[in-house]
């Protein structure tokens, strides 16, 4: 939960005799040697959950963060038989295509920001480095950075969680995030939306209701094959091909949402292997 008060810049705290507790429903945060401070909780904590320490950061943008760990007992939930599968097709620059056909329409947070980050940053450069209107204005780009961050992890944890709720399994492919990011073409994009948080997001929620996710392998050719009767077509190796027509079977095929089916057909198979 985020909080705004007086600490070091990450200090860690242990609850002794309650000395550390949420109170009004998580509305203030009690520290010790702090005090009382507001505090914006993220979700709701059960009456049962033991507050055992807290983590507090000062970050960059001036505000402050308190991390909390509890304790509670738990069990594992019964496996899922996967009945309902999806596939998900990597897009760079909407998140993904999936095999039913839904687009996540990822909002690219950073790009809307970039003019604005690049505006405050030449400000920046104009000032002299160690005054006061220097430390403003890096401490004004640090929360328009840390504003992008939180707008994503929003987008990424709502879009994991509606499709926990809504399938048994999903299946993405073994992608090379880092290998992606450093791509001219598509590394600001791929580094803007978040898909390895994502993967991680979507793994242990949908883990917590005893489903599973799948990983295709990389080299699985996904985009090549066609979905209703398996021809390989390898022209669709050039990215640029959009749509294509199997040359086999003659069906029409969108390349994201036949590549998000076969992938989604994959998953399947290893799941029941």
């Amino acid at each position: 939960s985020g909080c705004s008060g007086t600490s070091a810049d990450s200090e860690h705290l242990y609850s002794i005799t309650h000395n550390i507790r949420l109170i009004e429903g998580g509305r203030y945060l009690k520290l010790p040697k702090v005090g009382v401070m507001r505090a914006r909780q993220h979700k709701t904590i059960p009456d049962d959950w033991k507050l055992k320490s807290a983590t507090v950061e000062h970050l960059k943008s001036g505000g402050y963060t308190a991390t909390i760990l509890f304790e509670y007992e738990t069990q594992a939930p019964e496996p899922v038989r996967p009945v309902h599968i999806v596939g998900l097709d990597y897009a760079s620059h909407g998140l993904y295509v999936s095999s039913d056909g839904e687009q996540a329409d990822y909002p690219r947070f950073y790009r809307q920001m970039e003019p604005r980050l690049m505006r405050e940053q030449r400000r920046l450069s104009h000032m002299v480095k160690g005054s006061g209107n220097w430390v403003k204005q890096k401490r004004r780009i640090a929360k328009l950075a840390a504003k992008v961050r939180n707008q994503r992890a929003d987008f990424l944890h709502k879009t994991a969680n509606r499709l926990a709720a809504r399938y048994d399994c999903v299946g993405v492919e073994d992608l090379d995030m880092k290998d992606m990011s450093q791509s001219l073409a598509l590394g600001k994009s791929t580094m803007d939306n978040g898909y390895g948080m994502f993967r991680t997001m979507l793994a242990y929620k949908l883990e917590r209701q005893g489903k599973q996710l799948v990983t295709v392998d990389r080299f699985y050719p996904s985009s090549q094959l066609c979905s209703d009767c398996g021809y390989r077509n390898k022209d669709t190796k050039n990215l640029y091909i959009r749509e294509w027509t199997c040359p086999d079977c003659g069906v029409w095929h969108d390349r994201d949402v036949n590549a998000a089916t076969n992938i989604m057909h994959e998953t399947r198979r290893l799941v029941q292997e």
